[in-house]
């Protein structure tokens, strides 16, 4: 059986020395996303808080393990992983897909640690608010088709077959996660909840943000950014300051 902090080395990257090491922030990827996307909120943040960002299996230094294509068994897996990193006070930051998985493992830690100070959710929409999606069923092709519609994927690695041809595994995986993920009702979480958007994204709208709110007894803060859906390429510190700003505010009692 592979142990917890062995199990947190599998599952987690740091990429950035911080000084502070008595708060943190865990991040999670976007579908087709990887832990590296998060490198220069790392950067960001370092002077602030220790990053982490989770790698799921199926990508970069995890290609030769099985790709999770449920949410719910990747929440599952990742609660179990942070078990010997919650000595300290910590938050979540997901980004689409990342969001929906970061609050699902907020649930889940609910009832067997303490869970985050703070959520943080990005360019996605409330987990009650469904829409029929079927990207994980189209052919290589049309699933290309969409990372570059989308943004967020380098140009170059779409332009090289050989390389997409060992990407779109896990892609399509992380597509099917999320089109078929479902929220079941449940108690709202006890945290702020702070979401995050670009104000022309075509997958999640303002609407369909707001609707968060509801899934928290505690504080909740709408944030617009000029961009779609990957407007945090283009607004990295002002994000970093937020989440700084938002925390600092928890911490003093504030939110």
């Amino acid at each position: 059986m592979v142990s917890s902090s062995d199990d947190a080395c599998r599952w987690f990257r740091r990429f950035a020395q911080s000084p502070r090491s008595d708060r943190r922030l865990i991040c999670f990827p976007h579908a087709g996303g990887s832990a590296s996307y998060y490198f220069p909120l790392a950067q960001a943040l370092r002077s602030r808080f220790e990053v982490l960002a989770v790698q799921y299996p199926g990508r970069q230094d995890r290609r030769a393990e099985t790709c999770i294509d449920t949410i719910s068994e990747l929440a599952e897996r990742i609660a179990r992983a942070l078990e010997s990193l919650t000595e300290v006070p910590f938050a979540f930051f997901g980004h689409s897909m990342g969001a929906t998985v970061a609050f699902e493992v907020a649930r889940r830690l609910r009832w067997t640690l303490t869970g985050p100070l703070c959520l943080f959710a990005s360019g996605r929409r409330a987990p009650g608010q469904i829409r029929d999606e079927r990207v994980h069923l189209r052919d290589d092709a049309g699933l290309t088709a969409e990372l570059r519609q989308a943004g967020g994927t380098d140009h170059r690695l779409l332009a090289e077959e050989g390389l997409m041809a060992a990407v779109l595994p896990a892609t399509r995986a992380d597509y099917k996660a999320i089109e078929t993920y479902r929220y079941l009702p449940g108690p709202p979480l006890d945290c702020p909840i702070t979401v995050l958007v670009g104000e022309s994204d075509p997958k999640a709208t303002l609407d369909e943000v707001s609707a968060w709110a509801s899934h928290t007894t505690a504080g909740f803060d709408l944030r617009v950014f000029p961009g779609g859906h990957f407007y945090l390429d283009a607004h990295q510190q002002a994000v970093a300051d937020i989440i700084d700003a938002a925390l600092r505010g928890v911490c003093n009692g504030s939110v």
